[in-house]
C-alpha cells in the first residue's frame, strides 16, 4: 500500500488550538489538580455559591484593583470576599468538568462493548442462516437425485416429467417442485421434512440477523457519538484546568496581599507571583527531561532485550521498526495477553472483562509509535482504556492505544501523524496492573485481533 505524505495540521485548517493543544497534554494532570482544589470547594458552602458544571467566566481583579481595595477597609472586605468566590469557583468548575468527562468516558467504553456485542450477535445470526440455507439446499438436492433415478427408471410420474421441464437455482423452488410428486416424498418423507425445515430455519435466521444488523448499527452510532461526547468533555476539563493554572496563583497571592497587615508591598507579592512562574516553568523542563531520558533508557533496555525468547507469547521487539511491510512496530517488548476472551482484569480502581487487544509488555515511559499514517481521532480518558489514543487511517482502519503514562502525550485530539511518529509513552494507566502498551485494531468500528492485522502489514510479532 502506498501512502502520501501526511497533510499537516496547518496546511488544512484543521490544526488544534493552542488551548486545544495544550488541552490535550496531559488530562491525568485534571485528576491530580482536584485534590489540591477540595479545601476551596469546601468553602463554597459558607461563601454561598453554587456549584454547576457551566462553562465558567469571570472577571479577574487587577493588581491596580489590590493596590485601591488595600487603602479602604470597607473595599478591601469587598474584594476580598470577590477574591475568594473567584478561588472557589475556579476549583468548583475543574471538578465539575473532570466528574463529567470521566462519566462520559464511562458511557463510551460501555457503548463501543455494546455495539460490539450486538456486531458479534448478529454476524453470529447470520453464519447459523447460511448453515441452515446449506443444509436446505443439499437436502433438496438429494431429493432431487432421487427424482432423477425414479426418472431414469421410467416411473410413469406426470410430476417427474414437469420436475426436469425447468430448473430451480434456489432450495425454496426445489422444494416447490419437489412437493408435487407424492411418492417421491411419501417414500422420502423424513428427507423432504428436514429440507423444509431447514428451509424455514433459514428465513426465520435471516430475519433475526436482519434486526440483529439494525440494532448493530443503531448502537455504532450511539457509541460514535459517546466517543464526540467524552472527547469535548475531555478538552472542557483541561480547559477548565487551564483557567485554574493561569490565574490561581495570582488570585491568591492577591487575596494574601489584601488579607497582609506588614509592611510587604503589593510589587512583592507580584514578584512573588513571577518567581513562581520561573519556578514551575523551571520544574516542568526538568519533568520533560526525566520523562525523555526515562523513554530513552527503556527504548535502549527493551532493544537490549528484543531478541529474547518469552514464555507469554511472541518474542520481543524493538518499537517503530519497519516490518516488510508497510507499517511499524508501535512499541517495543513482548506480547504478554492476546486477543479474546479472558477473566476480569482490575487495576487502578477500574475492572473490564474480556481483551479487545494485544499487550506488549515493556517498560514504562518506553516510545509509543503510529503504526502508519493517520490522524487523531480521540486523545483522552477512556475509562479502563486509561489514557488513550485513537487513530483514523483512512481505510477503514483505526488504532487504539491504551494505558498511556500520565503526561504520556504527544499529540493532540485532531492532529495528523505519520507512519512511525511518536505519539505517547507507554504508562499503567485505566485497568491495568502493570506498564504495558494495550494495542487495538478496529475495522468497521469492531476491536478485531490484531496479530494477523500486524502480520498482513509486515510487522512480525511472533
Amino acid at each position: 500500500m502506498e501512502h502520501d505524505e501526511p497533510v499537516l495540521p496547518s496546511d488544512c485548517g484543521c490544526a488544534p488550538t493552542p488551548r486545544e493543544h495544550r488541552a490535550l497534554q496531559g488530562p491525568v494532570s485534571r485528576r491530580m489538580a482536584l485534590g489540591l482544589g477540595g479545601v476551596g470547594i469546601l468553602s463554597l458552602g459558607a461563601l454561598g455559591l453554587a456549584i454547576a458544571p457551566t462553562a465558567f467566566a469571570a472577571d479577574y481583579p487587577s493588581w491596580d484593583d489590590v493596590q485601591r481595595a488595600k487603602n479602604d477597609e470597607a473595599a478591601k472586605a469587598t474584594e476580598v470576599a470577590r477574591i475568594q468566590g473567584l478561588i472557589a469557583s475556579l476549583q468548583a468548575d475543574v471538578a465539575a468538568k473532570q466528574a463529567e468527562a470521566d462519566r462520559l468516558a464511562g458511557e463510551y467504553l460501555a457503548a463501543q462493548e455494546a455495539f460490539e456485542a450486538a456486531a458479534d450477535n448478529a454476524a453470529s445470526l447470520q453464519a447459523q442462516a447460511d448453515a441452515e440455507a446449506e443444509r436446505a439446499q443439499a437436502t433438496a438436492e438429494k431429493l432431487g437425485r432421487l427424482a432423477a433415478q425414479q426418472y431414469r427408471a421410467g416411473a410413469d410420474d406426470a410430476a417427474l416429467e414437469l420436475f426436469f421441464s425447468g430448473s430451480a437455482a434456489s432450495a425454496d423452488d426445489l422444494l416447490a417442485k419437489l412437493g408435487t410428486m407424492d411418492r417421491l416424498v411419501e417414500a422420502n418423507r423424513g428427507v423432504y421434512a428436514d429440507a423444509v425445515s431447514a428451509r424455514d430455519n433459514a428465513t426465520n435466521l435471516y430475519n433475526q440477523a436482519q434486526v440483529a444488523r439494525d440494532e448493530r448499527d443503531r448502537l455504532q452510532k450511539e457509541a460514535e457519538q459517546k466517543m464526540v461526547a467524552a472527547q469535548d468533555a475531555a478538552v472542557a476539563a483541561q480547559a477548565a484546568l487551564d483557567a485554574q493554572t493561569e490565574n490561581l496563583g495570582t488570585l491568591q497571592a492577591q487575596l494574601a496581599a489584601l488579607q497582609d497587615t506588614t509592611t510587604k508591598t503589593i510589587a512583592d507579592y507580584q514578584a512573588g507571583v513571577e518567581a513562581a512562574r520561573k519556578a514551575e516553568e523551571a520544574r516542568k523542563a526538568a519533568e520533560a527531561e526525566a520523562r525523555r531520558k526515562a523513554a530513552e533508557d527503556a527504548a535502549a533496555a527493551a532493544a537490549a532485550s528484543s531478541g529474547g525468547s518469552r514464555s507469554a507469547g511472541g518474542g520481543g521487539g524493538t518499537g517503530g521498526e519497519a516490518g516488510t511491510g508497510d507499517w511499524v512496530r508501535p512499541t517495543s517488548g513482548y506480547i504478554s495477553s492476546w486477543f479474546g476472551n479472558r477473566g476480569t482484569i482490575c487495576g487502578n480502581g477500574v475492572c473490564v472483562t474480556g481483551h479487545r487487544g494485544i499487550d506488549f509488555a515493556t517498560a514504562c515511559w518506553s516510545p509509543i509509535y503510529a503504526v502508519t499514517f493517520g490522524r487523531v481521532v480521540y486523545a483522552a480518558w477512556g475509562e479502563g482504556w486509561g489514557n488513550y489514543i485513537k487513530v483514523d487511517h483512512g481505510d477503514g482502519t483505526i488504532t487504539g492505544y491504551a494505558h498511556i503514562a500520565n503526561g504520556g502525550y504527544n499529540v493532540s485530539y485532531g492532529q495528523s501523524v505519520s507512519r512511525g511518529q511518536l505519539i505517547a509513552y507507554v504508562g499503567n494507566t485505566g485497568a491495568s496492573t502493570g506498564c504495558h502498551l494495550h494495542f487495538e485494531v478496529y475495522e468497521g468500528g469492531v476491536r478485531v485481533d490484531p496479530a494477523p492485522v500486524l502480520l498482513q502489514h509486515g510487522v512480525n510479532v511472533y
